[in-house]
Protein backbone atom coordinates (compact mmCIF):
# COMPACT_ATOMS: atom_id res chain seq x y z
CA UNK A 1 0.00 0.00 0.00
CA UNK A 2 2.82 2.41 0.85
CA UNK A 3 4.57 1.56 -2.43
CA UNK A 4 1.44 2.41 -4.40
CA UNK A 5 1.07 5.67 -2.43
CA UNK A 6 4.67 6.58 -3.25
CA UNK A 7 4.25 5.93 -6.97
CA UNK A 8 1.06 7.97 -7.06
CA UNK A 9 2.62 10.90 -5.28
CA UNK A 10 5.72 10.78 -7.49
CA UNK A 11 3.62 10.70 -10.63
CA UNK A 12 1.50 13.66 -9.49
CA UNK A 13 4.64 15.63 -8.78
CA UNK A 14 6.05 14.88 -12.19
CA UNK A 15 2.81 15.82 -13.98
CA UNK A 16 2.46 19.06 -12.03
CA UNK A 17 6.02 19.95 -12.85
CA UNK A 18 5.38 19.45 -16.55
CA UNK A 19 1.84 20.86 -16.72
CA UNK A 20 2.98 23.89 -18.73
CA UNK A 21 4.00 21.78 -21.71
CA UNK A 22 1.58 19.27 -23.26
CA UNK A 23 4.23 18.38 -25.81
CA UNK A 24 6.61 17.26 -23.11
CA UNK A 25 3.91 15.14 -21.49
CA UNK A 26 3.30 13.46 -24.82
CA UNK A 27 7.02 12.83 -25.18
CA UNK A 28 7.13 11.23 -21.75
CA UNK A 29 4.11 9.05 -22.60
CA UNK A 30 5.70 7.75 -25.86
CA UNK A 31 9.19 7.45 -24.40
CA UNK A 32 10.53 10.43 -26.31
CA UNK A 33 11.99 12.15 -23.27
CA UNK A 34 15.36 12.62 -24.89
CA UNK A 35 13.79 14.74 -27.63
CA UNK A 36 12.75 17.36 -25.07
CA UNK A 37 16.36 18.45 -24.63
CA UNK A 38 18.77 18.47 -21.67
CA UNK A 39 17.23 21.56 -20.00
CA UNK A 40 13.80 19.93 -19.76
CA UNK A 41 15.41 16.77 -18.35
CA UNK A 42 17.08 18.75 -15.58
CA UNK A 43 13.78 20.50 -14.78
CA UNK A 44 12.04 17.15 -14.54
CA UNK A 45 14.73 15.80 -12.24
CA UNK A 46 14.39 18.82 -9.92
CA UNK A 47 10.63 18.40 -9.79
CA UNK A 48 10.94 14.73 -9.02
CA UNK A 49 13.38 15.49 -6.25
CA UNK A 50 11.14 18.15 -4.68
CA UNK A 51 8.09 15.95 -4.66
CA UNK A 52 9.86 12.82 -3.56
CA UNK A 53 8.31 10.71 -0.82
CA UNK A 54 11.45 11.02 1.33
CA UNK A 55 11.11 14.81 1.51
CA UNK A 56 7.49 14.82 2.61
CA UNK A 57 7.88 11.91 5.01
CA UNK A 58 10.84 13.55 6.78
CA UNK A 59 8.90 16.79 7.13
CA UNK A 60 5.93 14.93 8.56
CA UNK A 61 8.16 12.96 10.90
CA UNK A 62 9.79 16.16 12.16
CA UNK A 63 6.41 17.63 13.02
CA UNK A 64 5.25 14.39 14.59
CA UNK A 65 8.37 14.10 16.74
CA UNK A 66 8.23 17.76 17.70
CA UNK A 67 4.60 17.48 18.80
CA UNK A 68 5.39 14.30 20.72
CA UNK A 69 8.26 16.03 22.52
CA UNK A 70 5.98 18.89 23.55
CA UNK A 71 3.59 16.56 25.42
CA UNK A 72 6.33 14.49 27.10
CA UNK A 73 4.79 11.37 28.64
CA UNK A 74 1.31 12.23 27.41
CA UNK A 75 -1.71 14.17 28.57
CA UNK A 76 -2.69 11.63 31.21
CA UNK A 77 0.65 12.00 32.99
CA UNK A 78 0.56 15.78 32.59
CA UNK A 79 -2.82 15.82 34.33
CA UNK A 80 -1.39 13.64 37.10
CA UNK A 81 1.47 16.13 37.52
CA UNK A 82 -0.99 19.00 37.83
CA UNK A 83 -3.06 17.10 40.40
CA UNK A 84 0.03 16.93 42.62
CA UNK A 85 0.23 20.73 42.47
CA UNK A 86 3.27 20.61 40.18
CA UNK A 87 3.96 22.21 36.82
CA UNK A 88 5.36 20.23 33.90
CA UNK A 89 8.99 20.56 32.82
CA UNK A 90 8.09 22.85 29.92
CA UNK A 91 5.71 24.98 31.96
CA UNK A 92 8.49 25.56 34.46
CA UNK A 93 10.94 26.67 31.78
CA UNK A 94 8.35 28.97 30.25
CA UNK A 95 7.63 30.62 33.60
CA UNK A 96 11.30 30.96 34.57
CA UNK A 97 12.55 32.54 31.34
CA UNK A 98 11.64 35.72 29.51
CA UNK A 99 8.77 35.23 27.01
CA UNK A 100 9.84 33.63 23.73
CA UNK A 101 13.51 33.56 24.76
CA UNK A 102 13.89 29.79 25.16
CA UNK A 103 15.97 28.00 22.54
CA UNK A 104 15.69 24.25 23.01
CA UNK A 105 18.53 21.79 22.43
CA UNK A 106 18.25 18.11 21.48
CA UNK A 107 14.48 17.90 21.21
CA UNK A 108 14.78 14.76 19.08
CA UNK A 109 17.25 12.83 21.25
CA UNK A 110 15.96 9.45 22.42
CA UNK A 111 17.37 6.88 24.81
CA UNK A 112 19.51 4.09 23.38
CA UNK A 113 18.51 1.27 25.72
CA UNK A 114 17.39 -1.96 24.03
CA UNK A 115 16.90 -4.15 27.12
CA UNK A 116 13.68 -5.03 28.95
CA UNK A 117 11.47 -3.93 26.05
CA UNK A 118 12.86 -0.38 26.05
CA UNK A 119 13.52 -0.57 22.31
CA UNK A 120 9.78 -0.59 21.56
CA UNK A 121 8.30 2.57 20.05
CA UNK A 122 5.91 3.03 22.97
CA UNK A 123 8.96 3.43 25.25
CA UNK A 124 10.65 6.04 23.07
CA UNK A 125 9.96 9.69 23.80
CA UNK A 126 11.55 12.52 21.77
CA UNK A 127 13.77 14.56 24.08
CA UNK A 128 13.75 11.69 26.60
CA UNK A 129 13.12 12.76 30.21
CA UNK A 130 14.68 16.23 30.27
CA UNK A 131 14.16 19.56 28.50
CA UNK A 132 17.39 21.50 27.90
CA UNK A 133 18.37 24.75 26.24
CA UNK A 134 19.20 28.37 26.77
CA UNK A 135 17.14 31.49 27.38
CA UNK A 136 17.15 34.81 29.13
CA UNK A 137 16.12 36.16 32.51
CA UNK A 138 15.67 39.94 32.52
CA UNK A 139 17.48 39.91 29.19
CA UNK A 140 20.55 38.07 30.57
CA UNK A 141 21.72 34.71 29.18
CA UNK A 142 21.19 31.52 31.17
CA UNK A 143 21.30 27.79 30.42
CA UNK A 144 18.53 25.59 31.81
CA UNK A 145 17.62 21.95 32.15
CA UNK A 146 14.24 20.82 33.43
CA UNK A 147 13.68 17.16 34.26
CA UNK A 148 10.37 15.77 32.98
CA UNK A 149 8.67 13.55 35.55
CA UNK A 150 6.03 12.50 32.99
CA UNK A 151 8.68 10.50 31.07
CA UNK A 152 9.87 7.50 33.09
CA UNK A 153 9.56 9.55 36.28
CA UNK A 154 12.30 11.90 35.09
CA UNK A 155 14.83 9.09 35.53
CA UNK A 156 18.32 9.71 34.21
CA UNK A 157 19.42 7.80 31.13
CA UNK A 158 22.61 8.10 29.11
CA UNK A 159 20.82 10.38 26.65
CA UNK A 160 19.38 12.46 29.50
CA UNK A 161 22.86 13.00 30.95
CA UNK A 162 24.29 13.77 27.52
CA UNK A 163 21.78 16.58 27.05
CA UNK A 164 22.59 18.13 30.43
CA UNK A 165 26.34 17.86 29.84
CA UNK A 166 26.01 19.60 26.48
CA UNK A 167 24.41 22.74 27.93
CA UNK A 168 26.83 22.79 30.87
CA UNK A 169 29.79 22.63 28.50
CA UNK A 170 28.41 25.46 26.42
CA UNK A 171 27.58 27.52 29.50
CA UNK A 172 31.21 27.35 30.61
CA UNK A 173 32.40 28.17 27.10
CA UNK A 174 30.34 31.34 26.77
CA UNK A 175 30.27 32.28 30.47
CA UNK A 176 26.65 31.95 31.56
CA UNK A 177 24.95 30.49 34.67
CA UNK A 178 23.29 27.07 34.75
CA UNK A 179 19.92 26.48 36.42
CA UNK A 180 18.74 22.92 37.01
CA UNK A 181 15.07 22.19 37.72
CA UNK A 182 15.23 18.77 39.37
CA UNK A 183 12.26 16.39 39.37
CA UNK A 184 13.58 12.86 38.98
CA UNK A 185 13.13 9.42 40.42
CA UNK A 186 16.86 8.75 40.09
CA UNK A 187 18.88 6.51 37.79
CA UNK A 188 17.07 4.62 35.02
CA UNK A 189 17.45 1.05 36.24
CA UNK A 190 17.00 -0.46 32.76
CA UNK A 191 20.22 1.22 31.59
CA UNK A 192 22.35 0.02 34.48
CA UNK A 193 25.91 1.32 34.53
CA UNK A 194 25.32 3.75 31.63
CA UNK A 195 22.99 5.70 33.88
CA UNK A 196 25.60 5.77 36.64
CA UNK A 197 28.20 6.96 34.12
CA UNK A 198 25.80 9.74 33.16
CA UNK A 199 25.65 10.95 36.76
CA UNK A 200 29.44 10.96 36.99
CA UNK A 201 29.66 13.00 33.78
CA UNK A 202 27.34 15.60 35.29
CA UNK A 203 29.21 15.61 38.61
CA UNK A 204 32.47 16.28 36.79
CA UNK A 205 30.97 19.29 35.04
CA UNK A 206 29.52 20.58 38.31
CA UNK A 207 33.04 20.55 39.73
CA UNK A 208 34.65 22.07 36.63
CA UNK A 209 32.02 24.84 36.51
CA UNK A 210 32.38 25.64 40.23
CA UNK A 211 33.70 29.16 40.57
CA UNK A 212 33.47 29.66 36.79
CA UNK A 213 29.73 30.22 36.33
CA UNK A 214 27.01 30.33 39.01
CA UNK A 215 25.11 27.04 39.36
CA UNK A 216 21.64 26.92 40.89
CA UNK A 217 19.53 23.85 41.67
CA UNK A 218 15.80 24.07 42.26
CA UNK A 219 14.39 20.80 43.64
CA UNK A 220 10.78 20.54 42.46
CA UNK A 221 10.11 16.86 43.05
CA UNK A 222 11.94 13.77 44.28
CA UNK A 223 15.73 13.69 44.07
CA UNK A 224 17.18 10.51 45.51
CA UNK A 225 20.27 8.33 45.49
CA UNK A 226 23.25 9.51 43.46
CA UNK A 227 21.13 12.29 41.97
CA UNK A 228 21.46 14.32 45.17
CA UNK A 229 25.16 14.99 44.64
CA UNK A 230 24.68 17.26 41.65
CA UNK A 231 22.60 19.79 43.65
CA UNK A 232 25.06 19.41 46.53
CA UNK A 233 27.88 20.48 44.20
CA UNK A 234 26.07 23.58 42.93
CA UNK A 235 26.28 27.01 44.54
CA UNK A 236 22.66 27.28 45.70
CA UNK A 237 19.98 24.66 46.30
CA UNK A 238 16.35 25.70 46.66
CA UNK A 239 13.34 23.48 47.38
CA UNK A 240 9.55 23.56 47.06
CA UNK A 241 7.59 22.81 50.21
CA UNK A 242 5.60 19.55 50.38
CA UNK A 243 6.52 18.35 46.88
CA UNK A 244 10.33 18.13 46.86
CA UNK A 245 12.56 15.60 48.62
CA UNK A 246 16.31 15.06 48.86
CA UNK A 247 17.74 11.88 50.37
CA UNK A 248 20.40 9.27 49.71
CA UNK A 249 18.08 6.38 50.59
CA UNK A 250 14.31 6.49 50.95
CA UNK A 251 12.20 5.68 54.01
CA UNK A 252 11.81 2.00 53.04
CA UNK A 253 15.56 1.40 52.90
CA UNK A 254 16.07 3.32 56.14
CA UNK A 255 13.45 1.10 57.78
CA UNK A 256 15.08 -2.10 56.55
CA UNK A 257 18.61 -1.09 57.56
CA UNK A 258 18.16 0.91 60.79
CA UNK A 259 14.59 -0.04 61.73
CA UNK A 260 13.68 3.66 61.89
CA UNK A 261 10.18 4.73 60.92
CA UNK A 262 10.40 8.02 59.06
CA UNK A 263 8.32 9.76 56.40
CA UNK A 264 9.66 11.25 53.18
CA UNK A 265 9.06 14.74 54.54
CA UNK A 266 10.88 14.04 57.81
CA UNK A 267 13.77 12.34 56.06
CA UNK A 268 14.38 14.72 53.18
CA UNK A 269 11.69 17.39 52.95
CA UNK A 270 12.17 21.11 52.57
CA UNK A 271 11.84 21.82 56.30
CA UNK A 272 14.50 19.24 57.17
CA UNK A 273 17.05 20.53 54.70
CA UNK A 274 16.50 24.25 55.27
CA UNK A 275 16.51 24.16 59.08
CA UNK A 276 18.29 21.00 60.25
CA UNK A 277 20.81 19.70 57.71
CA UNK A 278 21.64 22.94 55.91
CA UNK A 279 21.65 21.14 52.55
CA UNK A 280 19.13 23.57 51.03
CA UNK A 281 19.35 27.36 51.12
CA UNK A 282 15.66 28.30 50.97
CA UNK A 283 12.22 26.76 50.46
CA UNK A 284 9.24 28.18 48.57
CA UNK A 285 5.51 27.60 48.81
CA UNK A 286 4.89 26.16 45.34
CA UNK A 287 6.33 25.88 41.83
CA UNK A 288 5.12 29.30 40.70
CA UNK A 289 6.40 31.06 43.82
CA UNK A 290 9.77 29.30 43.48
CA UNK A 291 10.30 30.20 39.82
CA UNK A 292 9.29 33.85 40.20
CA UNK A 293 11.55 34.35 43.23
CA UNK A 294 14.37 32.54 41.42
CA UNK A 295 14.09 35.16 38.66
CA UNK A 296 14.59 37.89 41.28
CA UNK A 297 17.52 36.05 42.85
CA UNK A 298 19.21 35.56 39.47
CA UNK A 299 19.41 39.34 39.01
CA UNK A 300 21.85 39.61 41.94
CA UNK A 301 24.41 37.35 40.29
CA UNK A 302 27.06 38.01 37.64
CA UNK A 303 27.00 35.74 34.60
CA UNK A 304 30.49 34.37 35.24
CA UNK A 305 33.73 34.91 37.15
CA UNK A 306 34.89 37.19 34.35
CA UNK A 307 32.23 39.79 35.10
CA UNK A 308 32.04 42.36 37.87
CA UNK A 309 29.13 42.35 40.29
CA UNK A 310 25.97 43.48 38.47
CA UNK A 311 25.03 47.16 38.70
CA UNK A 312 21.55 48.44 37.96
CA UNK A 313 19.92 51.85 38.06
CA UNK A 314 19.31 52.98 41.63
CA UNK A 315 16.71 55.45 42.82
CA UNK A 316 17.74 55.23 46.48
CA UNK A 317 20.22 58.08 47.17
CA UNK A 318 23.70 56.80 47.99
CA UNK A 319 24.18 59.60 50.54
CA UNK A 320 20.91 58.89 52.34
CA UNK A 321 21.24 59.16 56.11
CA UNK A 322 19.64 56.50 58.31
CA UNK A 323 18.65 58.13 61.64
CA UNK A 324 17.08 54.90 62.95
CA UNK A 325 20.55 53.34 63.26
CA UNK A 326 21.46 55.70 66.10
CA UNK A 327 19.05 53.99 68.48
CA UNK A 328 19.07 50.33 67.41
CA UNK A 329 21.98 49.07 69.51
CA UNK A 330 20.91 48.92 73.18
CA UNK A 331 22.95 50.75 75.81
CA UNK A 332 23.28 47.52 77.82
CA UNK A 333 25.79 45.26 76.10
CA UNK A 334 23.94 42.12 77.19
CA UNK A 335 20.65 43.13 75.61
CA UNK A 336 19.75 41.59 72.23
CA UNK A 337 18.64 43.33 69.04
CA UNK A 338 17.93 42.19 65.48
CA UNK A 339 20.80 42.61 63.01
CA UNK A 340 18.22 42.69 60.19
CA UNK A 341 17.03 46.01 61.65
CA UNK A 342 20.46 47.36 60.72
CA UNK A 343 20.80 45.67 57.33
CA UNK A 344 17.40 46.55 55.85
CA UNK A 345 17.55 50.34 56.23
CA UNK A 346 21.16 50.50 54.98
CA UNK A 347 20.74 48.60 51.68
CA UNK A 348 18.98 49.90 48.56
CA UNK A 349 15.20 50.04 48.97
CA UNK A 350 15.36 47.66 51.97
CA UNK A 351 15.77 44.79 49.48
CA UNK A 352 17.73 41.99 51.14
CA UNK A 353 17.67 38.42 49.79
CA UNK A 354 18.61 36.31 52.79
CA UNK A 355 20.32 32.97 52.20
CA UNK A 356 19.57 30.09 54.61
CA UNK A 357 17.32 32.18 56.88
CA UNK A 358 16.20 29.13 58.90
CA UNK A 359 19.58 27.48 59.41
CA UNK A 360 22.34 28.63 61.78
CA UNK A 361 20.32 31.71 62.65
CA UNK A 362 23.14 33.17 64.74
CA UNK A 363 24.68 34.46 61.50
CA UNK A 364 22.91 36.31 58.69
CA UNK A 365 24.07 36.08 55.07
CA UNK A 366 22.49 37.24 51.83
CA UNK A 367 22.55 39.56 48.85
CA UNK A 368 21.60 43.21 48.60
CA UNK A 369 22.54 46.27 46.55
CA UNK A 370 24.37 49.43 47.51
CA UNK A 371 23.90 52.28 45.05
CA UNK A 372 22.74 49.69 42.51
CA UNK A 373 25.75 47.36 42.93
CA UNK A 374 25.30 43.79 44.16
CA UNK A 375 26.98 43.12 47.51
CA UNK A 376 27.18 40.16 49.84
CA UNK A 377 26.11 40.80 53.45
CA UNK A 378 27.43 38.86 56.45
CA UNK A 379 26.34 39.73 59.97
CA UNK A 380 26.27 38.19 63.43
CA UNK A 381 22.73 37.90 64.83
CA UNK A 382 22.60 38.99 68.52
CA UNK A 383 19.02 37.68 68.76
CA UNK A 384 20.23 34.07 68.51
CA UNK A 385 22.87 32.69 70.90
CA UNK A 386 24.05 36.29 71.40
CA UNK A 387 25.59 36.11 67.92
CA UNK A 388 28.22 33.53 68.95
CA UNK A 389 29.95 31.66 66.16
CA UNK A 390 29.45 27.90 66.21
CA UNK A 391 30.03 25.00 63.82
CA UNK A 392 26.99 25.55 61.61
CA UNK A 393 27.27 29.33 61.42
CA UNK A 394 30.96 29.09 60.55
CA UNK A 395 30.29 26.72 57.65
CA UNK A 396 27.30 28.77 56.47
CA UNK A 397 29.29 31.99 56.51
CA UNK A 398 32.41 30.49 54.92
CA UNK A 399 30.57 29.03 51.94
CA UNK A 400 28.80 32.32 51.29
CA UNK A 401 32.01 34.36 51.53
CA UNK A 402 33.78 32.02 49.12
CA UNK A 403 30.94 32.32 46.59
CA UNK A 404 31.11 36.12 46.74
CA UNK A 405 34.87 36.05 46.31
CA UNK A 406 34.66 33.64 43.36
CA UNK A 407 32.23 35.91 41.52
CA UNK A 408 33.63 39.36 42.31
CA UNK A 409 30.89 40.41 44.72
CA UNK A 410 32.02 42.87 47.45
CA UNK A 411 31.46 41.72 51.03
CA UNK A 412 30.04 43.92 53.78
CA UNK A 413 30.35 42.49 57.29
CA UNK A 414 28.43 43.65 60.38
CA UNK A 415 30.13 42.46 63.56
CA UNK A 416 28.60 41.87 66.97
CA UNK A 417 30.22 38.68 68.20
CA UNK A 418 31.10 37.70 71.78
CA UNK A 419 33.26 34.79 70.62
CA UNK A 420 32.93 31.13 69.65
CA UNK A 421 30.25 29.08 71.37
CA UNK A 422 31.77 27.03 74.24
CA UNK A 423 30.79 23.51 75.26
CA UNK A 424 31.63 19.85 74.77
CA UNK A 425 29.17 19.47 71.88
CA UNK A 426 31.02 22.12 69.91
CA UNK A 427 34.48 20.86 70.81
CA UNK A 428 33.62 17.24 70.01
CA UNK A 429 31.96 18.36 66.77
CA UNK A 430 35.14 20.07 65.62
CA UNK A 431 34.51 23.78 66.19
CA UNK A 432 38.23 24.43 65.79
CA UNK A 433 38.29 22.93 62.31
CA UNK A 434 34.94 24.39 61.24
CA UNK A 435 35.62 27.82 62.71
CA UNK A 436 38.85 27.89 60.73
CA UNK A 437 36.80 27.65 57.51
CA UNK A 438 35.27 31.08 58.07
CA UNK A 439 38.67 32.54 58.97
CA UNK A 440 40.14 30.96 55.84
CA UNK A 441 37.36 32.30 53.62
CA UNK A 442 37.69 35.90 54.78
CA UNK A 443 41.49 35.84 54.67
CA UNK A 444 41.58 34.35 51.17
CA UNK A 445 39.01 36.75 49.68
CA UNK A 446 40.38 39.43 47.35
CA UNK A 447 37.11 41.25 46.62
CA UNK A 448 36.40 44.60 48.33
CA UNK A 449 35.77 43.98 52.04
CA UNK A 450 34.10 46.54 54.29
CA UNK A 451 33.53 45.80 57.98
CA UNK A 452 31.38 47.65 60.54
CA UNK A 453 31.70 46.71 64.21
CA UNK A 454 28.35 47.59 65.76
CA UNK A 455 29.01 46.37 69.28
CA UNK A 456 31.01 43.40 70.59
CA UNK A 457 34.10 42.06 68.83
CA UNK A 458 35.68 39.70 71.32
CA UNK A 459 38.53 37.25 71.17
CA UNK A 460 39.40 35.14 68.15
CA UNK A 461 35.96 35.82 66.69
CA UNK A 462 36.99 39.48 66.24
CA UNK A 463 39.89 38.34 64.09
CA UNK A 464 37.74 35.93 62.08
CA UNK A 465 34.98 38.41 61.16
CA UNK A 466 36.81 40.20 58.33
CA UNK A 467 39.13 42.15 60.59
CA UNK A 468 41.80 44.54 59.32
CA UNK A 469 44.33 41.79 60.02
CA UNK A 470 42.67 39.58 57.35
CA UNK A 471 43.15 42.24 54.65
CA UNK A 472 39.94 44.11 55.31
CA UNK A 473 39.90 47.17 53.04
CA UNK A 474 37.82 49.50 55.20
CA UNK A 475 37.00 48.78 58.84
CA UNK A 476 34.66 51.02 60.81
CA UNK A 477 33.48 51.01 64.40
CA UNK A 478 30.34 52.55 65.80
CA UNK A 479 30.65 54.44 69.13
CA UNK A 480 28.99 51.42 70.78
CA UNK A 481 31.79 49.08 69.63
CA UNK A 482 33.88 47.07 72.07
CA UNK A 483 37.03 45.39 70.77
CA UNK A 484 38.66 43.24 73.44
CA UNK A 485 39.98 39.79 74.23
CA UNK A 486 36.80 39.01 76.16
CA UNK A 487 33.93 40.62 78.06
CA UNK A 488 34.73 42.83 81.02
CA UNK A 489 33.26 40.56 83.68
CA UNK A 490 35.19 37.46 82.58
CA UNK A 491 38.39 39.41 82.10
CA UNK A 492 38.23 40.93 85.59
CA UNK A 493 37.64 37.53 87.17
CA UNK A 494 40.88 36.32 85.59
CA UNK A 495 43.00 39.44 86.04
CA UNK A 496 41.91 40.23 89.59
CA UNK A 497 41.21 36.71 90.83
CA UNK A 498 41.05 36.58 94.62
CA UNK A 499 41.25 40.35 95.01
CA UNK A 500 38.69 42.65 96.55
CA UNK A 501 36.87 45.53 94.85
CA UNK A 502 36.19 43.56 91.70
CA UNK A 503 33.33 45.89 90.81
CA UNK A 504 35.76 48.78 90.74
CA UNK A 505 38.21 46.72 88.68
CA UNK A 506 35.46 45.84 86.23
CA UNK A 507 34.59 49.51 85.79
CA UNK A 508 38.26 50.24 85.12
CA UNK A 509 38.43 47.46 82.52
CA UNK A 510 35.29 48.76 80.79
CA UNK A 511 36.75 52.24 80.72
CA UNK A 512 39.91 50.96 79.07
CA UNK A 513 38.64 48.31 76.68
CA UNK A 514 34.84 48.36 76.31
CA UNK A 515 34.96 51.07 73.65
CA UNK A 516 36.37 51.47 70.13
CA UNK A 517 39.42 53.55 71.09
CA UNK A 518 41.98 50.78 71.75
CA UNK A 519 41.45 49.47 68.21
CA UNK A 520 41.24 52.94 66.66
CA UNK A 521 44.50 54.22 68.14
CA UNK A 522 46.30 51.18 66.75
CA UNK A 523 44.79 51.57 63.29
CA UNK A 524 42.81 48.35 63.51
CA UNK A 525 39.70 50.34 62.60
CA UNK A 526 39.93 53.16 60.09
CA UNK A 527 37.37 55.42 61.71
CA UNK A 528 34.76 55.63 64.43
CA UNK A 529 31.62 56.71 62.57
CA UNK A 530 28.16 57.83 63.50
CA UNK A 531 25.68 55.03 62.69
CA UNK A 532 23.48 57.45 60.77
CA UNK A 533 26.20 57.88 58.12
CA UNK A 534 26.86 54.17 57.57
CA UNK A 535 25.10 53.84 54.20
CA UNK A 536 26.76 56.96 52.86
CA UNK A 537 30.21 55.71 53.92
CA UNK A 538 29.76 52.24 52.45
CA UNK A 539 28.51 53.52 49.08
CA UNK A 540 31.42 55.94 48.86
CA UNK A 541 33.96 53.23 49.73
CA UNK A 542 32.50 50.76 47.23
CA UNK A 543 32.91 53.32 44.48
CA UNK A 544 36.59 53.72 45.36
CA UNK A 545 37.19 49.97 45.76
CA UNK A 546 35.54 49.11 42.43
CA UNK A 547 38.99 49.22 40.81
CA UNK A 548 40.66 47.10 43.52
CA UNK A 549 43.25 44.64 42.22
CA UNK A 550 44.64 42.02 44.59
CA UNK A 551 46.00 38.55 43.90
CA UNK A 552 47.03 35.69 46.14
CA UNK A 553 50.34 33.79 45.77
CA UNK A 554 50.29 31.19 42.98
CA UNK A 555 49.19 27.74 44.06
CA UNK A 556 47.48 24.75 42.49
CA UNK A 557 44.75 25.19 45.08
CA UNK A 558 44.56 25.99 48.77
CA UNK A 559 43.99 23.30 51.39
CA UNK A 560 41.03 24.72 53.29
CA UNK A 561 40.32 22.77 56.53
CA UNK A 562 37.34 20.77 55.28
Amino acid sequence: MMAAFSVARNSCGLINGLRSSFRNIAQVKHGAIAAAGPQTCRQQQRDCRWYSVSHLSVKERIEKKRNAALVGGGQKRIDSQHKRGKLTARERVELLLDPESFVEYDMFVEHRCSDFGMEQDRNKFPGDSVVTGRGRISGRLVYVFSQDFTVFGGSLSGAHAQKICKIMDQAMTVGAPVIGLNDSGGARIQEGVESLAGYADIFLRNVMASGVVPQISLIMGPCAGGAVYSPALTDFTFMVKDTSYLFITGPDVVKSVTNEDVTQEELGGAKTHTSVSGVAHRAFENDVDALLILREFFNFLPLSNQEAAPVRECHDPSDRLVPALDTIVPFESTKAYDMLDIIHPIVDERDFFEIMPNYAKNIVVGFARMNGRTVGIVGNQPKVASGCLDINSSVKGARFVRFCDAFNIPIITFVDVPGFLPGTAQEYGGIIRHGAKLLFAFAEATVPKITIITRKAYGGAYDVMSSKHLRGDVNYAWPTAEVAVMGAKGAVQIIFRGKENQAEAEAEYVEKFANPFPAAVRGFVDDIIEPVTTRKRICRDLEVLASKKQVNPWKKHANIPL
